[in-house]
């Protein structure tokens, strides 16, 4: 029989200790602050390993995709070996990944160091709420939860703050040197973490695994490539073509098609008695299911926002690192602060209300910085802006986040945990991909626009520029190019001015098409749990 813990029990229990709650806490600021830190140490990796701004987006799909194609994996490993024991082992392979990417010699070893980073990452997402819900009972656990989303927008504040300063006055090394030490802390304080026992018992299905392995990883490339192939027909960069149509397509079709085919398998073995890769209980019903859709839409663009403000800030304007974490420094404190305080709220309204408010407010705050974005990211209207769609940010995350895991018994707090790991770090990846690619095509456009419409720009000009592979470049780099080419100073004026007006245009069109995506969201989020949060059962059910 199973009954709910009553207030009166829940305040007589004696409270655990909150010291393995700072290890599963810097666990997750360990991998939010390495992807945070990623987009603010873009100049200094652009320059020091000469590649173009969309290696370090690479870079930054690698680990997310690595994450999400491993983490329902990484959960059964966890189960079956014990979860205290794994996640000190990935904790150590964590800090390897750290110290290969602090002395990463070139973009190639930087890209690996991510994909073992990601490996490790897919076994602490899922550690750190099975392990919660081993460590605290009731209010405590709640708290706790909410805790994991307080420390990961922490770590994206103190990621921009750390790495502006250290990127503009040493370097971007010793900004994923820290991270080796942290891992060190964290592997230290996790032996406060009660001990679980493995369960020899759990198989891992093999099957299961490589279906969801290639779903994300097809889903994934296809995005991060949508430029590069292109979107319907194949580019001439394309490695192949299927009757003129683009691989990135074709890509994310199979993809979605293998997806399908996982969730088909994991039925099958569901109804064999077997274990699947991932309980589908934790997607059985609608609400479940529209808040794993509205998480995979606000993270990622959430990591579009990320990766789109660094981009124009270091690479267009060729400004500091430093520069980059005051400017994003409004919305990441504003991040903070909602999915701390956002709490306060569940007991007033429903998960449902607060979903449609801040979906309302995240797309009304990207349609204004689309019209009020300039050169300038420092005005009060830009800031008003990221303000906003901070606070709709953090409040979704966490919200959403409680949502999935107060919906599920205990005994399914990992597969919670690799649900959430595989939705955020999905969307990361894809949010990344599709700023890159999407930001990219229409700077493309305009400047192609721009070229044909101009008088000044001859043929004999263009052809000593190569506009099939347009990236974005700060004003100088432009004007060096430029000026090794025959072309006049008059006509590298007008160059540099089309270029700046064609990304300042693909910005403000970037920022609607994320607006209507954001919008979108609206909708699912109506099918959210239309009761209030003190209404919401026990998570951690007592059992007689």
């Amino acid at each position: 029989m199973t009954t709910a813990a009553t207030p009166a029990t829940e305040a007589s229990a004696v409270k655990a200790s909150w010291s393995p709650m700072i290890a599963l806490a810097l666990a997750q600021v360990l991998m939010s602050f390495n992807v945070s830190a990623l987009p603010v140490s873009m100049g200094g990796m652009v320059d020091e390993f000469d590649v173009p701004p969309t290696t370090i987006s690479t870079a930054i799909v690698t680990y997310g995709l690595v994450v999400a194609a491993l983490v329902m994996t990484g959960s059964k490993v966890g189960q079956k070996f014990g979860w205290v024991l794994v996640f000190r082992i990935v904790i150590v392979v964590f800090a390897a990944a750290m110290t290969l990417m602090t002395f990463a010699p070139n973009a190639g070893f930087m890209i690996a160091a991510q994909a073992l980073a990601g490996a490790a990452a897919a076994i602490i997402v899922p550690s750190l709420v099975a392990l919660i819900a081993e460590n605290y009972k009731g209010a405590q656990q709640a708290t706790a939860i909410g805790s994991l989303g307080s420390a990961r927008a922490a770590s994206g504040i103190s990621a921009f703050l750390i790495g502006g300063l250290l990127g503009t006055f040493v370097g971007w090394r010793p900004v994923f040197g820290i991270l080796v030490v942290l891992a060190i802390v964290v592997f230290i304080l996790s032996f406060r973490l009660r001990s679980d026992s493995a369960n020899s018992s759990v198989k891992i299905d093999l099957v299961g695994a490589a279906l969801i392995g290639i779903a994300i990883m097809l889903i994934t490339v296809g995005f991060n490539n949508l430029n590069g192939w292109g979107v319907l027909t194949a580019e001439p960069g394309a490695p192949f073509s299927v009757f003129g149509l683009s691989p990135a397509l074709f890509s994310v079709v199979i993809g979605v098609i293998a997806g399908q085919a996982f969730f088909m398998w994991t039925r099958r073995r569901a109804r064999r008695g077997e274990t699947p890769l991932l309980a589908l209980e934790v997607v059985e019903s609608k609400p479940e299911r529209a808040a794993v859709f509205a998480l995979f839409v606000i993270v990622g663009l959430e990591a579009s926002i990320n990766f789109t403000i660094p981009l124009y800030i270091q690479i267009v304007q060729g400004r500091t690192p430093l520069d980059t974490s005051l400017a994003m420094m409004p919305f990441n404190l504003t991040v903070f602060f909602s999915a701390l305080l956002i709490t306060r709220f569940y007991s007033r309204f429903s998960a449902r209300r607060i979903a449609q408010f801040a979906f309302v407010l995240s797309t009304l705050a990207l349609v204004w910085l689309s019209f009020v974005v300039s050169n300038n990211w420092e005005t009060l209207p830009t800031i008003l802006g990221l303000v906003l769609f901070g606070i709709g940010q953090g409040a979704l995350v966490t919200l959403l986040f409680n949502v999935l895991v107060t919906s599920s018994p205990k005994e399914l707090a990992g597969d919670v945990g690799s649900l959430r790991g595989t939705t955020q770090n999905l969307a990361s990846a894809v949010g990344t991909a599709l700023a890159g690619a999407m930001l990219v095509a229409l700077l493309s456009i305009g400047v192609a626009q721009g070229v044909a419409a101009s008088d000044n720009l001859p043929e004999s000009l263009q052809s000593q520029v190569d506009l099939n592979s347009i990236n974005f470049v700060s004003n100088d780099n432009l004007r060096a190019t430029l000026e090794r080419t025959d072309a006049t100073p008059e006509q590298v004026d007008e160059a540099v001015a089309l270029n700046s007006d064609a990304r300042l245009r693909s910005l403000r069109l970037g920022l609607l098409v994320l607006a209507s995506l954001c919008a979108l969201a609206i909708l699912p989020a109506s099918m959210l749990p239309g009761y209030k949060r003190e209404e919401i059962p026990d998570p951690s059910p007592v059992r007689k």
